[in-house]
């Protein structure tokens, strides 16, 4: 799911856009193509690669937490909403993360 929030004029937009897994697969052809990485190169560690380290162990001790309860420990390790915002969608998409609906929030499970 994609989330679109901003201002139009005076308008306020909220928009949630759903893809299927196709639907991605065409939008990402008619994204350029990355430049190949080289296994033999690492890429140096930067202070986001320690962040989302420190995110995916937030959710890998817990085991499972709820969508709001992980937001506010992620804000609280990144130092803001936004940052928490994006290491939160980026658990929501990792392979080792499953994500279930809830009653009132999403529920995120460790499985690795």
């Amino acid at each position: 799911m994609l989330r679109i929030r901003g201002i139009i004029g005076d308008w306020p937009v909220d928009l949630s856009v759903e893809l299927e897994a196709e639907d991605w697969r065409q939008l990402a052809a008619h994204l350029p193509a990355a430049a190949p990485v080289s296994p033999s190169a690492p890429a140096p560690a930067t202070p986001d690669d320690a962040l989302w380290l420190n995110a995916l162990g937030v959710l890998r001790q817990a085991g499972e937490m709820e969508g709001t309860a992980l937001l506010a420990a992620l804000e609280a390790l990144a130092g803001g909403p936004a940052a928490g915002k994006r290491l939160l969608v980026r658990l929501r998409h990792h392979p080792q993360v499953q994500v279930e609906s809830g009653e009132e929030t999403p529920l995120y499970r460790w499985i690795g």
